[in-house]
Protein backbone atom coordinates (compact mmCIF):
# COMPACT_ATOMS: atom_id res chain seq x y z
CA UNK A 1 0.00 0.00 0.00
CA UNK A 2 1.13 3.69 -0.42
CA UNK A 3 1.87 5.39 2.48
CA UNK A 4 0.82 8.89 3.49
CA UNK A 5 4.99 9.25 2.90
CA UNK A 6 4.84 8.86 -0.87
CA UNK A 7 1.89 11.70 -0.95
CA UNK A 8 3.46 14.05 1.45
CA UNK A 9 6.55 14.35 -0.96
CA UNK A 10 4.42 15.43 -4.23
CA UNK A 11 2.31 17.48 -1.91
CA UNK A 12 5.31 19.41 -0.40
CA UNK A 13 7.22 19.60 -3.72
CA UNK A 14 6.13 22.97 -4.60
CA UNK A 15 7.46 24.00 -1.01
CA UNK A 16 10.93 22.93 -2.11
CA UNK A 17 10.60 25.37 -4.88
CA UNK A 18 8.92 27.99 -3.17
CA UNK A 19 11.20 28.04 0.63
CA UNK A 20 14.05 25.94 0.75
CA UNK A 21 15.85 24.90 -2.13
CA UNK A 22 18.34 21.64 -1.48
CA UNK A 23 21.76 21.90 -3.46
CA UNK A 24 21.81 19.45 -6.42
CA UNK A 25 24.78 17.58 -5.12
CA UNK A 26 22.91 16.72 -1.91
CA UNK A 27 20.34 14.37 -3.41
CA UNK A 28 23.19 11.47 -3.13
CA UNK A 29 25.28 12.62 -0.87
CA UNK A 30 27.19 9.95 1.35
CA UNK A 31 28.80 12.41 4.72
CA UNK A 32 32.04 11.24 5.92
CA UNK A 33 32.65 12.81 9.84
CA UNK A 34 36.43 13.72 9.84
CA UNK A 35 37.44 13.29 12.99
CA UNK A 36 41.28 15.36 12.65
CA UNK A 37 42.85 14.91 16.01
CA UNK A 38 42.32 11.37 15.95
CA UNK A 39 42.50 10.39 12.47
CA UNK A 40 46.29 9.66 12.76
CA UNK A 41 49.42 10.00 15.68
CA UNK A 42 50.03 13.33 13.59
CA UNK A 43 46.76 14.83 13.69
CA UNK A 44 47.10 17.07 10.53
CA UNK A 45 44.87 17.78 7.53
CA UNK A 46 47.88 17.05 5.41
CA UNK A 47 47.34 13.76 6.71
CA UNK A 48 43.61 13.47 5.57
CA UNK A 49 44.48 15.55 2.17
CA UNK A 50 47.01 12.39 1.91
CA UNK A 51 43.85 9.99 2.23
CA UNK A 52 41.33 11.31 0.06
CA UNK A 53 41.85 9.20 -2.63
CA UNK A 54 40.63 6.37 0.22
CA UNK A 55 37.76 7.89 0.71
CA UNK A 56 36.70 8.39 -2.11
CA UNK A 57 37.37 4.93 -3.43
CA UNK A 58 35.26 3.95 0.03
CA UNK A 59 32.30 6.42 -1.66
CA UNK A 60 31.85 9.36 0.36
CA UNK A 61 30.94 12.69 -1.30
CA UNK A 62 30.97 14.84 1.42
CA UNK A 63 33.56 15.63 4.17
CA UNK A 64 31.87 16.99 7.40
CA UNK A 65 35.17 18.67 9.21
CA UNK A 66 34.25 18.47 13.34
CA UNK A 67 35.93 21.90 14.33
CA UNK A 68 38.91 22.85 12.92
CA UNK A 69 39.58 26.12 15.48
CA UNK A 70 42.09 26.55 18.44
CA UNK A 71 40.89 25.37 21.66
CA UNK A 72 40.74 27.40 24.68
CA UNK A 73 42.72 26.99 27.68
CA UNK A 74 40.50 28.17 30.52
CA UNK A 75 38.50 26.13 32.23
CA UNK A 76 39.58 23.51 29.53
CA UNK A 77 38.29 19.49 30.22
CA UNK A 78 41.43 16.99 29.87
CA UNK A 79 44.85 17.40 28.02
CA UNK A 80 43.40 18.91 24.66
CA UNK A 81 39.76 20.55 25.27
CA UNK A 82 36.65 19.98 23.41
CA UNK A 83 36.70 20.44 20.20
CA UNK A 84 33.39 22.47 20.32
CA UNK A 85 35.13 25.14 22.79
CA UNK A 86 36.29 28.08 20.18
CA UNK A 87 38.86 30.28 20.57
CA UNK A 88 38.86 32.00 18.08
CA UNK A 89 36.64 31.80 14.76
CA UNK A 90 38.88 33.26 12.48
CA UNK A 91 41.90 31.01 12.87
CA UNK A 92 42.75 26.98 11.86
CA UNK A 93 43.81 25.37 15.33
CA UNK A 94 47.74 25.03 14.66
CA UNK A 95 48.46 21.73 15.77
CA UNK A 96 45.58 19.82 12.91
CA UNK A 97 47.82 22.76 10.39
CA UNK A 98 47.63 26.40 8.06
CA UNK A 99 44.84 28.26 6.03
CA UNK A 100 46.83 26.94 3.36
CA UNK A 101 46.86 23.19 4.05
CA UNK A 102 43.14 23.68 4.53
CA UNK A 103 42.83 25.31 1.27
CA UNK A 104 44.74 22.48 -0.63
CA UNK A 105 42.59 19.91 1.19
CA UNK A 106 39.05 21.95 -0.20
CA UNK A 107 40.77 22.37 -3.33
CA UNK A 108 41.78 18.28 -3.62
CA UNK A 109 38.44 17.07 -2.07
CA UNK A 110 36.46 19.18 -4.94
CA UNK A 111 38.77 17.83 -7.56
CA UNK A 112 37.62 14.70 -6.56
CA UNK A 113 33.84 15.29 -6.70
CA UNK A 114 33.87 16.08 -2.94
CA UNK A 115 31.96 18.94 -0.80
CA UNK A 116 33.29 19.82 2.43
CA UNK A 117 31.33 21.03 5.32
CA UNK A 118 33.15 22.91 8.57
CA UNK A 119 31.55 22.45 12.24
CA UNK A 120 30.61 25.69 13.29
CA UNK A 121 29.79 26.42 16.90
CA UNK A 122 27.98 29.24 17.38
CA UNK A 123 26.19 29.02 20.66
CA UNK A 124 29.10 29.42 22.89
CA UNK A 125 32.77 30.06 23.15
CA UNK A 126 35.80 29.26 25.12
CA UNK A 127 36.45 31.23 28.30
CA UNK A 128 39.49 32.88 26.51
CA UNK A 129 37.92 33.92 23.05
CA UNK A 130 38.60 37.49 22.37
CA UNK A 131 35.00 38.56 22.98
CA UNK A 132 35.42 37.46 26.33
CA UNK A 133 36.99 40.77 27.69
CA UNK A 134 36.05 42.45 24.07
CA UNK A 135 32.36 42.41 24.05
CA UNK A 136 30.87 40.96 27.16
CA UNK A 137 27.57 42.33 26.57
CA UNK A 138 27.48 39.20 23.87
CA UNK A 139 27.32 36.60 26.09
CA UNK A 140 23.90 35.37 28.47
CA UNK A 141 24.17 36.03 32.39
CA UNK A 142 22.00 34.51 35.12
CA UNK A 143 20.81 35.95 38.13
CA UNK A 144 23.89 37.08 39.99
CA UNK A 145 25.01 38.83 36.59
CA UNK A 146 28.07 35.94 35.59
CA UNK A 147 28.39 34.83 32.03
CA UNK A 148 26.19 31.44 32.10
CA UNK A 149 27.46 27.60 30.98
CA UNK A 150 24.85 25.82 28.97
CA UNK A 151 24.56 22.36 30.55
CA UNK A 152 27.07 20.93 32.61
CA UNK A 153 29.57 22.61 29.45
CA UNK A 154 31.68 24.44 32.18
CA UNK A 155 34.94 24.98 29.47
CA UNK A 156 32.12 27.20 27.43
CA UNK A 157 30.40 30.52 27.81
CA UNK A 158 27.00 30.73 26.03
CA UNK A 159 26.47 33.75 23.56
CA UNK A 160 23.26 35.87 23.56
CA UNK A 161 21.80 36.72 20.65
CA UNK A 162 19.69 39.33 21.79
CA UNK A 163 22.70 41.28 20.95
CA UNK A 164 22.87 42.85 17.09
CA UNK A 165 25.68 43.40 16.94
CA UNK A 166 26.93 39.40 18.10
CA UNK A 167 24.36 38.18 14.99
CA UNK A 168 26.51 40.98 12.54
CA UNK A 169 30.09 38.85 13.65
CA UNK A 170 29.01 35.74 13.55
CA UNK A 171 27.22 35.78 10.39
CA UNK A 172 30.33 37.97 9.25
CA UNK A 173 32.73 34.81 10.32
CA UNK A 174 30.63 32.10 8.83
CA UNK A 175 30.52 34.10 5.16
CA UNK A 176 34.36 34.47 5.43
CA UNK A 177 34.84 30.98 5.76
CA UNK A 178 32.88 30.44 2.84
CA UNK A 179 34.42 32.87 0.48
CA UNK A 180 38.18 32.09 2.11
CA UNK A 181 38.04 28.35 1.92
CA UNK A 182 35.47 27.77 -0.35
CA UNK A 183 33.51 25.02 1.50
CA UNK A 184 30.21 24.40 0.93
CA UNK A 185 28.64 24.87 4.17
CA UNK A 186 28.47 24.09 7.88
CA UNK A 187 27.21 21.28 10.37
CA UNK A 188 25.82 23.65 12.94
CA UNK A 189 26.13 23.13 16.46
CA UNK A 190 23.98 22.54 18.68
CA UNK A 191 21.63 24.66 16.17
CA UNK A 192 18.52 24.01 18.67
CA UNK A 193 19.96 26.50 21.23
CA UNK A 194 20.55 29.59 19.24
CA UNK A 195 17.24 31.19 17.60
CA UNK A 196 15.65 30.83 14.54
CA UNK A 197 16.69 34.37 13.41
CA UNK A 198 19.71 33.96 13.22
CA UNK A 199 19.59 31.41 11.19
CA UNK A 200 16.92 32.50 8.77
CA UNK A 201 19.31 35.98 8.48
CA UNK A 202 22.41 33.82 7.92
CA UNK A 203 20.26 32.06 5.12
CA UNK A 204 19.17 35.24 3.81
CA UNK A 205 23.07 36.52 3.80
CA UNK A 206 24.63 33.48 2.05
CA UNK A 207 22.01 32.35 -0.16
CA UNK A 208 20.82 28.79 -0.66
CA UNK A 209 23.76 27.46 -2.20
CA UNK A 210 25.63 26.35 1.09
CA UNK A 211 24.72 23.25 3.19
CA UNK A 212 23.77 23.78 6.41
CA UNK A 213 23.27 20.75 8.62
CA UNK A 214 21.34 21.34 11.87
CA UNK A 215 22.55 19.09 15.35
CA UNK A 216 18.99 19.33 16.50
CA UNK A 217 15.72 17.09 15.77
CA UNK A 218 12.82 17.65 17.48
CA UNK A 219 14.45 20.04 20.25
CA UNK A 220 11.88 22.24 21.79
CA UNK A 221 14.25 24.65 24.04
CA UNK A 222 13.89 27.77 22.28
CA UNK A 223 10.02 26.92 20.31
CA UNK A 224 7.22 24.69 20.14
CA UNK A 225 7.74 24.44 16.48
CA UNK A 226 11.34 22.65 15.88
CA UNK A 227 10.05 22.35 12.28
CA UNK A 228 10.49 25.88 11.82
CA UNK A 229 14.10 25.79 11.44
CA UNK A 230 13.48 23.78 8.22
CA UNK A 231 11.02 25.72 6.33
CA UNK A 232 13.57 28.40 5.10
CA UNK A 233 17.11 27.69 7.18
CA UNK A 234 18.40 24.67 7.27
CA UNK A 235 18.80 21.53 5.19
CA UNK A 236 19.15 18.65 6.76
CA UNK A 237 18.48 17.47 10.58
CA UNK A 238 19.78 14.92 12.86
CA UNK A 239 18.85 11.64 12.60
CA UNK A 240 18.21 10.55 16.51
CA UNK A 241 15.29 9.79 16.59
CA UNK A 242 16.69 6.82 13.71
CA UNK A 243 19.46 6.03 15.72
CA UNK A 244 17.81 5.67 19.44
CA UNK A 245 15.22 3.41 18.18
CA UNK A 246 17.58 0.73 15.92
CA UNK A 247 19.86 0.66 19.10
CA UNK A 248 17.13 -0.21 21.41
CA UNK A 249 15.60 -2.78 18.85
CA UNK A 250 19.53 -4.17 18.59
CA UNK A 251 19.59 -4.70 22.52
CA UNK A 252 15.70 -6.51 22.38
CA UNK A 253 14.53 -3.08 24.21
CA UNK A 254 12.03 -2.40 21.49
CA UNK A 255 10.15 -3.24 18.91
CA UNK A 256 9.54 -3.26 15.59
CA UNK A 257 6.61 -1.45 16.19
CA UNK A 258 8.13 0.88 18.03
CA UNK A 259 10.25 1.91 14.62
CA UNK A 260 7.53 1.75 12.40
CA UNK A 261 5.32 4.78 15.08
CA UNK A 262 8.74 6.53 16.10
CA UNK A 263 9.81 6.98 12.43
CA UNK A 264 6.17 7.65 10.99
CA UNK A 265 5.93 10.61 13.57
CA UNK A 266 9.31 11.94 12.86
CA UNK A 267 8.91 11.81 9.00
CA UNK A 268 5.22 13.80 9.52
CA UNK A 269 6.87 16.16 11.78
CA UNK A 270 9.30 18.10 9.14
CA UNK A 271 8.99 19.43 5.86
CA UNK A 272 8.99 16.53 3.63
CA UNK A 273 12.14 17.82 1.43
CA UNK A 274 14.05 17.90 4.38
CA UNK A 275 17.12 15.84 4.70
CA UNK A 276 17.97 13.24 7.66
CA UNK A 277 21.19 12.71 8.97
CA UNK A 278 21.18 8.85 9.44
CA UNK A 279 23.80 7.41 11.20
CA UNK A 280 24.60 4.65 14.09
CA UNK A 281 27.88 5.90 15.07
CA UNK A 282 29.04 9.44 15.13
CA UNK A 283 31.46 11.49 16.97
CA UNK A 284 29.44 12.02 20.68
CA UNK A 285 27.91 8.43 20.15
CA UNK A 286 31.15 6.78 20.01
CA UNK A 287 33.02 9.12 23.26
CA UNK A 288 29.99 9.33 25.05
CA UNK A 289 27.26 5.94 24.59
CA UNK A 290 29.34 3.00 22.68
CA UNK A 291 31.04 1.78 20.12
CA UNK A 292 29.34 0.32 17.16
CA UNK A 293 29.46 -3.54 18.73
CA UNK A 294 28.55 -2.39 22.02
CA UNK A 295 25.18 -0.68 20.49
CA UNK A 296 24.38 -2.73 17.61
CA UNK A 297 26.36 -6.23 18.20
CA UNK A 298 26.42 -8.42 14.80
CA UNK A 299 23.33 -6.48 13.70
CA UNK A 300 25.13 -3.06 12.30
CA UNK A 301 25.06 -4.29 8.63
CA UNK A 302 20.83 -4.53 8.86
CA UNK A 303 20.74 -0.92 10.71
CA UNK A 304 23.69 0.33 8.42
CA UNK A 305 21.64 -0.50 5.29
CA UNK A 306 18.35 1.29 6.55
CA UNK A 307 20.76 4.78 6.95
CA UNK A 308 21.24 4.07 3.21
CA UNK A 309 18.53 3.27 2.07
CA UNK A 310 15.53 5.28 3.94
CA UNK A 311 13.41 8.61 2.60
CA UNK A 312 15.59 11.96 2.73
CA UNK A 313 18.77 9.66 3.97
CA UNK A 314 21.71 11.16 4.46
CA UNK A 315 23.74 8.48 5.19
CA UNK A 316 26.52 9.04 7.75
CA UNK A 317 29.59 6.98 7.90
CA UNK A 318 32.23 8.09 11.45
CA UNK A 319 35.84 8.07 11.49
CA UNK A 320 37.15 4.65 11.84
CA UNK A 321 33.54 3.25 11.55
CA UNK A 322 34.73 1.54 7.98
CA UNK A 323 37.32 -0.24 10.13
CA UNK A 324 35.41 -1.17 12.65
CA UNK A 325 36.57 0.42 15.38
CA UNK A 326 36.03 -1.32 18.33
CA UNK A 327 37.13 1.42 21.47
CA UNK A 328 35.71 4.20 22.55
CA UNK A 329 37.90 7.39 21.68
CA UNK A 330 38.34 10.01 24.90
CA UNK A 331 36.65 13.30 23.85
CA UNK A 332 38.65 15.50 25.46
CA UNK A 333 42.38 13.54 24.86
CA UNK A 334 44.61 12.69 21.84
CA UNK A 335 43.66 9.19 21.75
CA UNK A 336 43.85 8.47 17.97
CA UNK A 337 43.07 5.53 15.98
CA UNK A 338 46.47 3.50 15.02
CA UNK A 339 47.97 1.83 12.11
CA UNK A 340 46.75 -1.33 13.23
CA UNK A 341 42.98 -0.43 13.56
CA UNK A 342 43.08 1.22 10.26
CA UNK A 343 44.21 -2.00 8.66
CA UNK A 344 41.20 -3.70 9.48
CA UNK A 345 39.69 -3.22 5.69
CA UNK A 346 37.09 -6.70 5.97
CA UNK A 347 34.16 -4.15 6.72
CA UNK A 348 35.29 -1.54 2.79
CA UNK A 349 33.33 -4.34 0.86
CA UNK A 350 29.62 -3.67 2.94
CA UNK A 351 30.73 0.00 2.81
CA UNK A 352 31.71 0.21 -1.01
CA UNK A 353 28.50 -1.26 -2.10
CA UNK A 354 26.46 0.74 -0.29
CA UNK A 355 27.85 4.21 -1.02
CA UNK A 356 27.68 3.24 -4.54
CA UNK A 357 23.81 1.71 -4.17
CA UNK A 358 23.34 5.36 -2.47
CA UNK A 359 24.98 7.66 -5.20
CA UNK A 360 24.07 5.32 -8.21
CA UNK A 361 20.58 4.11 -7.74
CA UNK A 362 17.91 7.22 -8.55
CA UNK A 363 15.33 5.31 -6.77
CA UNK A 364 17.30 6.03 -3.21
CA UNK A 365 17.60 9.65 -4.39
CA UNK A 366 16.43 12.33 -1.96
CA UNK A 367 14.21 14.20 -4.48
CA UNK A 368 10.48 14.47 -4.89
CA UNK A 369 10.30 11.79 -8.23
CA UNK A 370 11.60 9.10 -5.22
CA UNK A 371 8.85 6.98 -3.26
CA UNK A 372 8.10 4.62 -1.00
CA UNK A 373 5.80 1.85 -0.63
CA UNK A 374 5.93 -0.17 2.66
CA UNK A 375 5.35 -4.44 1.63
CA UNK A 376 3.03 -6.41 4.23
CA UNK A 377 3.16 -9.77 5.25
CA UNK A 378 0.51 -12.40 5.39
CA UNK A 379 1.47 -13.03 8.78
CA UNK A 380 2.05 -9.54 9.70
CA UNK A 381 1.02 -8.74 13.67
CA UNK A 382 2.47 -6.63 16.36
CA UNK A 383 5.34 -9.81 17.17
CA UNK A 384 6.46 -10.13 13.73
CA UNK A 385 9.63 -8.16 13.47
CA UNK A 386 9.87 -8.15 9.22
CA UNK A 387 9.91 -4.70 7.40
CA UNK A 388 9.60 -4.23 4.17
CA UNK A 389 9.67 -1.14 1.60
CA UNK A 390 10.38 -0.22 -1.85
CA UNK A 391 11.63 3.09 -3.18
CA UNK A 392 11.11 3.91 -7.09
CA UNK A 393 11.90 6.62 -9.49
CA UNK A 394 11.11 5.74 -12.97
CA UNK A 395 12.58 2.43 -13.50
CA UNK A 396 15.06 2.31 -11.03
CA UNK A 397 13.54 -0.01 -7.79
CA UNK A 398 14.90 -1.23 -4.77
CA UNK A 399 13.57 -3.59 -2.47
CA UNK A 400 14.84 -3.78 1.43
CA UNK A 401 13.37 -6.65 3.09
CA UNK A 402 14.86 -6.63 7.22
CA UNK A 403 14.43 -9.25 9.91
CA UNK A 404 15.11 -7.29 13.13
CA UNK A 405 14.10 -10.19 15.45
CA UNK A 406 16.85 -12.51 16.93
CA UNK A 407 15.29 -15.95 15.52
CA UNK A 408 14.75 -16.49 11.87
CA UNK A 409 11.71 -16.27 10.37
CA UNK A 410 8.98 -17.35 7.43
CA UNK A 411 7.23 -14.48 5.89
CA UNK A 412 4.88 -14.63 3.20
CA UNK A 413 4.12 -11.32 0.64
CA UNK A 414 1.24 -10.06 0.43
CA UNK A 415 0.24 -8.43 -2.20
CA UNK A 416 3.70 -8.84 -3.90
CA UNK A 417 5.77 -10.90 -5.06
CA UNK A 418 9.65 -10.86 -4.31
CA UNK A 419 11.12 -9.13 -7.60
CA UNK A 420 13.60 -10.38 -9.65
CA UNK A 421 17.32 -8.17 -9.51
CA UNK A 422 20.70 -7.68 -7.86
CA UNK A 423 20.90 -8.81 -4.57
CA UNK A 424 22.70 -7.55 -1.41
CA UNK A 425 22.74 -8.74 2.20
CA UNK A 426 24.15 -10.09 4.81
CA UNK A 427 23.48 -13.45 5.80
CA UNK A 428 21.53 -14.54 2.62
CA UNK A 429 17.64 -15.69 2.51
CA UNK A 430 16.04 -18.60 0.79
CA UNK A 431 13.21 -18.61 -1.15
CA UNK A 432 10.60 -21.45 -1.64
CA UNK A 433 9.28 -22.12 -4.97
CA UNK A 434 5.65 -20.69 -3.22
CA UNK A 435 7.33 -17.71 -2.53
CA UNK A 436 7.97 -18.17 0.73
CA UNK A 437 10.85 -15.74 2.54
CA UNK A 438 12.87 -17.76 5.15
CA UNK A 439 14.33 -14.44 6.02
CA UNK A 440 18.00 -14.98 9.18
CA UNK A 441 17.83 -13.32 12.29
CA UNK A 442 19.06 -9.53 11.82
CA UNK A 443 19.23 -10.08 8.68
CA UNK A 444 19.07 -7.36 5.83
CA UNK A 445 17.99 -8.39 2.09
CA UNK A 446 18.29 -5.38 -0.82
CA UNK A 447 16.94 -6.55 -4.01
CA UNK A 448 18.30 -3.77 -6.90
CA UNK A 449 16.21 -3.60 -9.93
CA UNK A 450 17.31 -1.29 -12.71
Amino acid sequence: MKTKLTILLCVFAFVLKAQLVQPEWSKNAVMYEVNVRQYSNEGTLRNVLLDLDRLQQLGVNVLWFMPLHPIGKQNRKGTVGSYYSVQNYHEIDPQYGSREDFKELVQQAHARGMKVLVDWVANHTAWDNPWVNDHPDWYKRNEKGEIKTPFDWTDVAQLDYSNEELNQEMIQEMVNWLKEFNIDGFRCDVAFLVPLTFWERLRDEIGPNPYLLAEMEWNTDLTKNPNTYFTKAFNAAYGWTFMGVTQDMAKGKKSLESFRNEMNENYQRFPMYTQKLLFITNHDENSWNGTVKEKYGDAWQLYSALTFTLPQSVPLIYTGEEAGLSRRLRFFEKDPITIDEWSDTSRYAWYRTMTNLKRTNKALWNNANSTYERLSFKEENANMQVYAFTRSNGKHKVTVIVNTGKEAVKANPEGWKLPKGKRIHNTPMTVSKNGQLDLPAQSVQIIVQQ
